[in-house]
This record gives structure tokens, sequence and C-alpha cells, in this order.
């Protein structure tokens, strides 16, 4: 037992490094959005090379092709309902609002915003059974779950309301983004039932989401209302958005095998959120500071996570 403590360490480590990696990828895509002033191509931009990572992944991976014949196995049968293949849409659009807020408000408000509307919504996505494991009842410990982090959302913002900077309608559109993911993940639950292979599911998400963007661009374009800017340089981290979600998913699906899921949430949303406010700190966007009140907002928000889970990580 004592052997295992040291390993267990690691992966603890490795899962909030995790989670800082979602901060760097929402501060990389905000950039790449106010570099191209075009949100919608910046979020095309980051899907399509994540896209392109995973196609090579599964060029060379038995496991991912095999993943997708099941799932196109699935889908055959009727085993799947055609209606939730698209679950990647709700990525594509996230990416998109992301890439379009944090240059607005910041990676650590919009992450709070997030995490919130992520918390919310998974009381609706238990609630009616989305996730494939039949309805759950909504308990009272998940409801002050969900009050909690959307408390923090209007705390993180207190000092906010009186600079005329300030964009209200950046923290509505992050809260709405937490709500895609949460619903997307409940989703990506039941694809993985059927691919068995979470790079698999992701590669579909990717497909979607990449050609949803693409789809919408285009769109703006044809109508007058977009326009295709010219890439601003060759700073890698620039476009590294794309991989560093590819990266994730590597971390998430071999470090939850060994942790569980509670754990590795708590982990990886720690340091997301400790990870953008140093960022905040280190270079924020025009405009943004970090305040008491975002400190305060963003303890609220892992007391909230931590209060939504069983609290196992108490009992080791």
């Amino acid at each position: 037992m004592q052997n295992e403590q040291p390993h267990l360490a690691r992966l603890e480590a490795l899962a909030a490094f995790s989670g800082i990696l979602i901060a760097i990828q929402s501060r990389a895509n905000g950039e790449l959005s106010h570099r191209l002033n075009n949100s919608i191509e910046a979020a095309f931009i980051s899907f399509s090379t994540g896209l392109i990572v995973l196609l090579v992944i599964t060029a060379f991976n038995r496991k991912v092709r095999e993943g997708m014949r099941n799932l196109a196995a699935s889908l055959r049968n009727g085993a799947i309902p055609k209606w939730q293949i698209p679950a990647g849409v709700l990525g594509g659009l996230f990416v998109a609002l992301q890439t379009e807020v944090v240059p607005l408000i910041g990676v650590a408000i919009f992450s709070v915003a997030s995490i919130s509307g992520q918390t919310a919504v998974s009381l609706i996505v238990d609630r009616i059974g989305l996730t494939g494991g039949g309805k759950k009842p909504i308990s009272k410990r998940r409801v002050a779950a969900a009050t909690i982090t959307v408390a923090a959302v209007l705390v993180s913002v207190l000092d906010k309301f009186n600079v005329s900077t300030f964009s209200l309608m950046a923290v509505v559109l992050s809260l709405l983004s937490g709500i895609m993911v949460g619903v997307q993940r409940a989703l990506n639950g039941q694809i993985n039932e059927h691919t068995k292979q979470s790079f698999s599911t992701s590669l579909l998400n990717f497909i979607m989401g990449t050609s949803t963007l693409l789809i919408v661009w285009a769109l703006n374009i044809g109508f007058g209302h977009g326009k295709i800017s010219p890439l601003p340089g060759w700073n890698l981290l620039l476009y590294a958005g794309g991989s560093i979600g590819v990266i994730y998913i590597a971390f998430s699906s071999t470090i939850v095998q060994h942790l569980g899921v509670l754990t590795f949430t708590l982990f990886s949303v720690g340091g997301t959120l400790i990870g953008s406010v140093l960022i905040d700190l280190a270079i924020p966007s025009q405009g943004v500071r970090v305040s008491w009140y975002l400190i305060v907002g963003i303890a609220l928000t892992y007391l909230g996570v931590m209060i939504g889970g069983q609290s196992r990580l108490f009992k080791r």
C-alpha cells in the first residue's frame, strides 16, 4: 500500500496538470481569436489542428480504427440513436464561444462560469437520463453544489458591474458554453459505450465540430458577415488549442482508470482554476485583472465541485 502512494501522487499531479492544460488552451484560443479578430476562424483552426492530430493517431492505432468500426456497426443495427452522433457540434460551438469571450473577460472568469454551467446542467442531464445510466434523482447535495457554483460566478464579477468595458453578455455566454460541454459529455458517454475507445469518440467529435465550424464560417463569409483573416505569424502556441485538447483526452482516458472519475475531476478542476488565475496574473488579456472577488469565486467554485461529488477524496 505504501508503494502505491508515490504512484498515486504522480497520477494526481498529472490530473492537476491536465486541468492546467485546459486553462492554457483557453488562453491560446482566445489570443488567436484576438489576433485574427475572427472567433469563428480561430475556433475552426483550433478544431482542425486537433482533428489532424487525431487522424494521424488513427492511422497508426488499430484500436481507434476498431472503435470507429464498432460505432458504424451500432449505427447500422440501431443500437445508438443517430441524433446522438452530432455531439461534437456542441464542442465546436463551445470553442467558438471560448475564443470569443476569453479576450473580453479573461481565462479565470471564463473557467468559473463554464464550470458553473457544467455543474448546473448535470442536474438536468442526470434527471432525464441523458448519460445512458437511467434517470437519477436530484439530491439536495447536488442542488447545493449547483447553487454554490452559480453564486461563485456572481461573486467573481461583483466588482466588475461598474466597469464600462465589462461585458456581462460574455459571462452569460461562458455559462452557456459550460452547459454545452455538460450535455456533450453526457452524449459522449453513451457513444463511448459503443466505440469502447475514447480516441474514437473524440475523433467523431472533432469531425463533427470541425465540419460545423467550417459551415458556419463559410455562411458568414457568404452573407458578408465574415472574412478570411491572414494567420498572425507562426507562434506555435497560438495554434496549440486543438492539440492540447487531444493531449487532455489522452491524459484523462488513462488517469481515470487508476484514480476514478471523481478524484480525477477534483484534481483536474483544481488545476484549471489555479492555472487560469496564474495565466491572468502573468499574461492577462487587455483590461483583465485578478481581484479578491475572483479569488473567492474560484474557491466557491471548487467547493461546489467537491460537494457535487461524493468526497471519496477524503476517504483515502
